[in-house]
């Protein structure tokens, strides 16, 4: 399974800074192994998407409304992003839970929006330090997946699933490889679960201060199937690095 690397680039980038990131980008993980992904303010979407046309990188939204349209000011609308030219959507990122208020019932109203609009959901979870520090955080991941993924998807799935520890991001503080490798077998053990056979095959991207230094160890850990980049995603060098990490687990995987 290809490995994904899509960066979330939060509200950071006008369209100057935006064009001249991504022409360095898509010169740089051009005919790499894995899947590449930039998810850039909803103001630069239809302009970095016709710039990446053609290109290994891909264009992504950061949210969607869980409605076609309406009187909802301020809102986008999934069928809008995938106007402007967005293959994938960003939802339930615990930026969104916590200054937002967003609900696992909020998230799952999303994600059926963004996948009838044609979009690719990546499905945010994870822990606070708090819910860590109390043992609590199998039980805290199990309940948003199973909160925020529809079970009737089960069939033909076509989004992943983003875990982010809440206390990593934007801190440069990662959990351990172990730590790591124990909620993606336990988040693929609730993806099973929940959604039946289909649950083996979505991938499992780790996010949380990933960076050039930790990519290839994290990459190549069981049931990671890619990363969800932060910071790192807005230096073009950086990003490509992480890409380049991605490339050399799956070669390493094929050789052995």
């Amino acid at each position: 399974m290809r490995q994904l690397i899509a960066g979330n680039w939060k509200m950071n980038g006008r369209l100057a800074d935006g064009a001249a990131l991504v022409g360095k980008l898509q010169q740089a993980v051009s005919g790499l192994e894995c899947d590449v992904l930039i998810c850039p303010p909803a103001t630069l979407l239809h302009t970095l998407a016709a710039q990446l046309a053609g290109s290994a990188v891909q264009v992504g939204g950061q949210d969607c409304h869980t409605k076609v349209s309406g009187a909802h000011t301020g809102d986008i609308s999934a069928a809008m992003l995938r106007d402007a030219g967005a293959a994938w959507v960003i939802l339930g990122h615990s930026e969104r839970r916590t200054d937002h208020g967003e609900s696992d019932a909020m998230v799952q109203a999303k994600t059926r929006a963004a996948v009838a609009a044609g979009l690719s959901p990546i499905v945010c979870v994870g822990e606070t330090e708090a819910e860590r520090v109390a043992g609590a955080q199998d039980a805290v991941v199990g309940g948003q997946l199973i909160g925020s993924l529809p079970q009737d998807f089960a069939q033909g799935y076509a989004g992943v699933v983003a875990y982010e520890p809440v206390w990593a991001i934007g801190t440069g503080r990662t959990p351990s490889e172990a730590d790591v490798a124990q909620m993606h077998a336990h988040i693929r053990k609730t993806l099973v679960s929940h959604l039946g056979e289909a649950g083996r095959g979505v991938r499992i991207l780790y996010g949380g201060s990933v960076k050039p230094s930790n990519a290839a160890a994290l990459l190549a850990l069981p049931d990671v199937g890619g990363a969800l980049v932060g910071g790192a995603a807005l230096v073009a060098d950086d990003f490509a690095a992480i890409a380049h990490a991605s490339h050399a687990v799956a070669a390493a995987a094929r050789a052995g």
